[in-house]
């Protein structure tokens, strides 16, 4: 019953860090100084098994964590210039990080891991956004503090693995929502 109750409470946390409402498209953030000032390409090593192509990485970012909370949401808008998946993140601010989808199913908003990873067409935009698919950092080991970074490495399946820092930021507010 414990157990029930814990992973209750997890459940419940992790979709609030998910889901919240006062939020506009990345793309409208006007720039802070903890944000990156451009976009990173970065090539893909060029091995026999991998495909070389590039990725461009924009707009990394991490909500600000309640206190106490031990899960939060990270963003970023991806771009590669061959098709290739986000098989996988990691960080050592938390114990597990996963990329998760949100959809809506029968009217209930629904989280899940895409275990199989995140297709990346090839020159077109994945956002990784509130709401949407986005990073999932579980068992955090600290708060996601506001002006602070946090380093995520990303793979994928032909670029390999990018190492990464997230401004960790406040969304700005939108519609005159407070």
């Amino acid at each position: 019953m414990k157990f029930k109750l814990v992973l209750a409470t997890a459940a419940a946390l992790t979709m609030a860090a998910c889901g919240q409402q006062n939020e506009a498209a990345p793309t409208e953030v006007p720039a802070t100084p903890a944000a990156p000032a451009a976009p990173m390409a970065v090539e893909a090593p060029t091995t026999p098994t991998a495909v070389e192509g590039t990725i461009t990485i924009e707009d990394a970012w991490c909500r600000p964590t309640p206190n106490g909370a031990k899960a939060g949401g990270c963003y970023v808008i991806l771009t590669s210039s061959v098709d290739d998946t986000l098989t996988g993140v990691a960080t050592a601010q938390a114990d597990m990080a996963q990329v998760h989808e949100m959809k809506m199913e029968g009217g209930v908003m629904k989280m899940a891991h895409l275990a199989k990873g995140l297709a990346m067409p090839k020159g077109q935009r994945t956002e990784l956004k509130p709401h949407g698919n986005h990073i999932m950092l579980m068992g955090l080991k600290a708060p996601l503090v506001a002006g602070q970074t946090v380093k995520i490495d990303l793979t994928f399946a032909n670029a390999g693995t990018k190492s990464v820092d997230f401004a960790i930021r406040t969304p700005p507010v939108v519609g005159g929502e407070e």
